[in-house]
């Protein structure tokens, strides 16, 4: 077994959920991230921790959906609700053998099925979770890589030391609670929402490994403004790309994307809290070079920032409520992030580089 599965593993045990004596730890993985479960698993016996290990792949994902009539969407996971209910920590590991499994997948199947286990899912946001991936082939030929190249690339974004590493993204959410609102200003862009109230997260590797990323979730019905996200994002199995959004009193009300606009139609459309934003968050962590495809990195590229339709956290006081909770990134080099009269990224700097 490659040394820094180890590592990665003992930190996601120890810094991300700090597993302790006694804890009941369930860990959902892809047959491919086997290694991993593997190494998680003896690190949370370690720590004194019990663990079971669910497998699970986007074929066998497929196949529900193929299946599955809407009563049966419909039809809520009491053993699966059981198992989390009874969990203290979750730890997620994604190492997809086909991205695009669902790209033929009807999006309101999807949907649907988000719903449904929308409570589930709130259920293991309000406990110790961390999601994570395994680098795999999958990944790598998404990311234009190598496999070596791409365990190279996540290892140097994930096999750091967090505590250090992110005093500067503490001293940036110290910045911004300090402001009520907060401006995002670049090509095609000019976004603005309410904060007062609201906390600015730190990412810090807690719940995302890797992190790297400032987040909030905005007052809802203040977001005012357009903007335009040229990072392509991976739904539902398909790339959707140049997705541009306008918002008045907090709700979208126009949108476009050149490629996949079906599927950002559906996300909008889920429900109630789908055509708002849950979150707006500052790309902080320098070491990831590049966009990949993959949402757990591209979000926190360095000279970015991203905005998530739909669900809030809870953590950041969050109100809005919604089955998805879907990311898009922007570039922000040739941008400008303010809060109050204070610049938080200016030509390529964040406050604390100027």
């Amino acid at each position: 077994m490659d040394p820094r599965v180890k590592e990665h593993a003992k930190i996601l045990v120890e810094w991300s959920t700090e597993v302790q004596k006694g804890d009941m730890v369930v860990i959902y993985a892809s047959p491919v991230a086997h290694d991993l479960a593997i190494a998680v698993t003896k690190e949370v016996a370690i720590s004194g921790g019990s663990s079971v290990i669910v497998m699970q792949s986007e074929d066998v994902m497929k196949a529900y959906y193929d299946g599955a009539s809407n009563e049966t969407l419909e039809l809520f996971p009491k053993h699966l609700n059981a198992l989390f209910e009874n969990c203290d920590v979750f730890i997620g590991i994604s190492a997809p053998v086909n991205t695009k499994a669902l790209a033929n997948v009807d999006p309101m199947k999807i949907i649907a099925r988000s719903k449904t286990n929308k409570e589930i899912n709130d259920m293991i946001v309000a406990k110790r979770w961390v999601g994570t991936i395994h680098p795999c082939t999958t990944l790598a030929q998404q990311g234009n890589m190598s496999l070596e190249e791409y365990r190279d690339f996540a290892y140097n974004a994930m096999l750091i030391d967090w505590k250090n590493e992110s005093k500067n993204w503490y001293l940036m959410k110290e910045h911004l609670e300090r402001h009520d609102d907060i401006r995002f200003v670049g090509p095609e862009t000019d976004l603005y929402a309410k904060t007062e109230g609201r906390i600015w997260i730190a990412g810090d590797g807690k719940h995302n490994m890797p992190c790297g990323e400032v987040f909030t979730a905005p007052i809802e019905d203040t977001v005012e403004g357009k903007i335009y996200f040229d990072i392509p994002l991976l739904q539902q199995g398909k790339v959707i790309e140049d997705v541009r959004l306008a918002f008045e009193k907090g709700e979208v009300v126009d949108f476009s994307a050149e490629k996949s606009e079906d599927v950002l139609k559906s996300i909008i459309e889920t429900d109630e809290g789908s055509n708002k934003l849950g979150e707006m968050a500052i790309g902080t962590n320098r070491g990831i070079k590049q966009h990949t495809l993959s949402m757990l990195f591209d979000e926190k590229i360095g000279d970015t920032i991203h905005c998530a339709l739909g669900m809030a956290y809870p953590d950041a006081n969050g109100t809005n409520q919604s089955a998805i909770h879907v990311d898009i990134i922007k570039t922000m080099k040739e941008g400008e992030i303010t809060a109050g009269d204070e610049v938080i990224y200016k030509k390529g700097k964040y406050f604390y580089e100027m």
